[in-house]
């Protein structure tokens, strides 16, 4: 029998064709987000990859029911879903597909940052409820001159860094290391963390969640900020204390916020951001345009199938 790759990821036929014909293996299909260990014995047995996604809980447990597995490969930057310990232990493969969404993502934070300075959800609201009829519309800000903050750089927040310089805001930024070619090249400035966040107009978060960045802004890092600043975060919903942050947005000690992300998704809609008018929500679709969720899924499976050939996925992670 052949042997099996397990995909919860969504292919098209010609990257399932691919796939069958580079590898050799059969496609498995599976829900994103169950566990293969709710497969049958033998169909667990001859897994020899695993296509997944962000959704996908790649916990020991499930890696333990998976004994053939030699390569797993997410279509997603992050991999905090993803026990890399328990992976490097069995001498699993890990791939992933850093890069080709940068842009797409900043364009999305850069959008928020844009819709919450001019307030453009609000006033979207205004013309519906038919307050324009009897008022003026009501100022907003102009992004020129504005600092924008960004707690974390990388290649995500580089992109948005040079987005936001282009259109005439201050863009300052925290990390550990710094990122001198962009600090000469003008286009940032850097501050130290707390600093950061007192100065800034926006704070836009773009961090990678582990134990030691889990709700890393919270009560403390929000009372730094301006009552007439933004949070913005596109990174990991769980960076951000969420609680904190709704007792701030509820009571003025910031001015709004834009989240892509949260820290439990799919969002329930009786969370209490849902009912605050200060905050711009989406559904964690920072990558979520065609061309970019297209070349996600082409390097996820280039991953796999160099994987399983023994050879260098483009992009692996040094678990």
């Amino acid at each position: 029998m052949s042997p099996l790759v397990l995909n919860g990821a969504p292919l098209d036929a010609a990257q399932r064709a691919h796939v069958a014909a580079a590898t050799g293996c059969e496609l498995l299909d599976i829900d994103p987000t169950a566990s293969p260990a709710q497969l049958g014995e033998a169909d667990r047995q001859r897994i020899t990859g695993w296509l997944c996604t962000a959704r996908s809980p790649v916990t020991a447990q499930a890696l333990d029911a998976l004994p053939a597995l030699r390569v797993l490969s997410t279509r997603a930057v992050g991999f905090d879903n993803i026990d890399l310990a328990a992976a490097k232990a069995r001498g699993i493969a890990v791939g992933y597909t850093p890069g080709v969404l940068d842009r797409a993502v900043a364009d999305l934070a850069f959008a928020l940052v844009l819709c919450l300075l001019r307030d453009v959800f609000g006033n979207d609201r205004f013309v519906r409820s038919g307050a324009w009829q009897h008022n003026v519309a009501p100022l907003s800000r102009d992004p020129r001159g504005k600092e924008l903050a960004l707690l974390g750089l990388g290649r995500i927040g580089g992109e948005l860094a040079k987005l936001a310089h282009g259109y005439g805001m201050q863009v300052s930024y925290f990390q550990r290391r710094r990122d001198t070619a962009m600090e000469a090249a003008g286009i940032v400035r850097y501050r130290e963390r707390e600093d950061l966040l007192r100065s800034a107009d926006v704070l836009s978060i773009h961090l990678p969640l582990s134990e030691a960045t889990r709700h890393s802004v919270g009560a403390t890092e929000v009372g730094w900020m301006k009552p007439s600043a933004y949070l913005v975060n596109t990174s990991r919903g769980a960076v951000v204390d969420e609680a904190a942050l709704v007792e701030a947005l509820r009571s003025g000690r910031i001015a709004g916020a834009g989240l892509d992300v949260m820290d439990h998704e799919p969002l329930d809609p009786a969370s209490p951001l849902c009912a605050l008018p200060n905050v711009i929500l989406q559904p964690h679709a920072g990558s979520a345009t065609t061309e970019t969720r297209t070349a996600m899924m082409a390097l996820a499976v280039d991953n796999l199938v160099e994987g399983l050939a023994g050879r260098q996925m483009p992009a692996a992670l040094a678990n």
